[in-house]
């Protein structure tokens, strides 16, 4: 049987700030990777409701918010199948090649005109970041041993290198689309992707081992039936959206982004109580990994009520600062998509003390449930300091500023935490499924944060806003309940 397996070296390579040297690979990678990520997203919503004549699609914001939710949404659901794929049929390594080059054609096609365009370029781009997101973070994983104290101090290090991604390409991508051209700043998006694709290919000899080989079963029969699922499940896919496609062109069914976003929710309701029944009820699971997959649904729920708060960045919180925040500098105007950057910043500056803190606890560090609760608490209480001004227009940047430092203090609490805790949690067999889960955790944050955002201009900012930390701080409250019940379902994962 081929098995991914780590460096063999890895427990003494430290040639990388401590960390094996194959970290730098990767940081690299996702960095350029979110370069094109947050780039695109800092403009979308901005993009779809900048009127025709300013070069924008002259979407109204229920519609535009309908279609920003169902892109970040299935980009990061796509990581589910993308884990499995990586998982049983090409290895991590492949898997991250391919998508990066889905999602250099995705930004290429958000710049060329037309509105069938546009829609494929989404898609493409979600294919792209389901195959590489979850695979990527995989790899890191599979750099250090079973036990190595350096894995969630060598996550929150990824981590940083995500949000260097992040930091620059807002100011990069938001100019130039903002000022110049929205259509050239998805192509300066692309780019990135370019850049990172380029850096692995060149740099891939350093990960030795780590991600190359699918996790095969040990019997033929049992691999070939895997793969003739797989095939079945694609064709099937494929016909349900050519279906769809005809039908709705032909004006039989309307199919517009409400509707499908409405649908969606109930697909991502019904995909997740089947796989998690599939992991705790199915056959063939020991009781350890019983258990342990009972903690991931806990940190998955607390995930996806975080990045259903956390994820208004893009949205709700994009067109707050584009039509309420006071962007001038003198008789200089700003880009609103410029807010994108205070996060990757802060997470730049506080990602090493985190990283410092938990190295220095040890075993004295809170357990990842109560750094899951902190970060639902930062999630509510970022959301809380808006309600004041909420409804006012020349708002102070501060606020905004203020809420995105709470929420960048509860992300460094939950997010690197979760990546790392999926590696450790995850059956050897599905690690890159687990890690599919955690991202699709994400998408049904996103999910929700998108559907919040189309309600921008139908409920008072202050109740919107309201009501999103209200949501939060009661998650967090569930969670802290939870805290020692999930810790004996983790079995002895630390």
């Amino acid at each position: 049987m081929a098995t991914t397996v780590p460096l063999d070296h890895s427990s003494s390579d430290t040639s990388f700030f401590g960390h094996p040297r194959g970290l730098a690979t990767l940081f690299f990678t996702e960095m350029w990777e979110r370069f094109s990520y947050y780039g695109m997203r800092a403009l979308l919503i901005l993009f779809m409701v900048a009127p025709v004549a300013n070069g924008g699609m002259g979407f109204g914001v229920p519609k535009a918010g309908a279609i920003y939710g169902l892109y970040t949404a299935m980009a990061y659901f796509s990581c589910l199948p993308g884990g499995w794929v990586a998982d049983r049929l090409i290895g991590q390594r492949k898997a991250v090649l391919y998508g990066g080059i889905l999602i250099i054609l995705g930004e290429l096609c958000l710049a060329t005109p037309g509105d069938f365009v546009f829609y494929s370029g989404l898609v493409l781009l979600m294919a792209g970041t389901g195959l590489l997101k979850p695979n990527v973070s995989t790899i890191v994983g599979q750099l250090y041993t079973q036990g190595d104290p350096r894995r969630d101090s060598g996550f929150s290090i990824y981590y940083m290198g995500i949000n260097i991604g992040a930091l620059l390409s807002p100011l990069v991508c938001g100019w130039v689309a903002e000022k110049i051209s929205w259509r050239l700043g998805f192509a300066v998006a692309g780019l990135g992707m370019l850049i990172g694709v380029v850096q692995y290919l060149l740099d891939g000899k350093r990960l030795g081992t780590a991600g190359l080989y699918p996790n095969k079963p040990e019997d033929p029969a049992e691999d070939r039936r895997q793969k003739q699922t797989a095939l079945r499940s694609a064709l099937g896919a494929v016909g349900v959206f050519a279906l769809v496609g005809i039908l709705g062109a032909t004006g039989i069914i309307d199919v517009n982004p409400e509707r499908i976003s409405n649908a969606l929710g109930v697909v991502l309701v019904i995909i997740a109580i089947v796989i998690f029944a599939w992991l705790l009820l199915g056959k063939g699971w020991t009781t350890e990994e019983r258990k342990r997959s009972g903690a991931i649904l806990v940190l998955f729920l607390g995930s996806a009520v975080f990045w259903s708060a956390f994820e208004q960045a893009g949205s709700s919180l994009n067109l707050f600062a584009e039509r309420a925040v006071d962007r001038h500098i003198g008789s200089f105007v700003y880009p609103a998509s410029w807010f994108q950057f205070v996060q990757p910043l802060l997470v730049i500056l506080l990602a090493p003390v985190f990283a410092w803190l938990w190295l220095v606890m040890g075993n004295r560090q809170p357990s990842s449930p109560t750094k899951f609760t902190l970060g639902l608490v930062g999630a509510g209480l970022g959301f809380a300091l808006l309600v004041p001004v909420a409804a006012h227009v020349g708002v102070s940047p501060w606020w905004l500023c203020g809420t995105y430092f709470i929420h960048t203090l509860g992300e460094l609490c939950l997010s690197p935490v979760g990546l790392s805790s999926m590696t450790k949690l995850a059956p050897a067999r599905l690690g890159g499924f687990v890690m599919g889960m955690w991202f699709f955790a994400t998408a049904v944050g996103n999910y929700m944060a998108g559907k919040m955002a189309s309600l921008y201009e139908s409920m008072a900012l202050p109740t919107l806003f309201g009501s999103v930390a209200i949501f939060a701080l009661a998650a967090a409250v569930v969670m802290a309940l939870l805290i020692r019940p999930t810790v004996k379902l983790m079995s002895g994962v630390k």
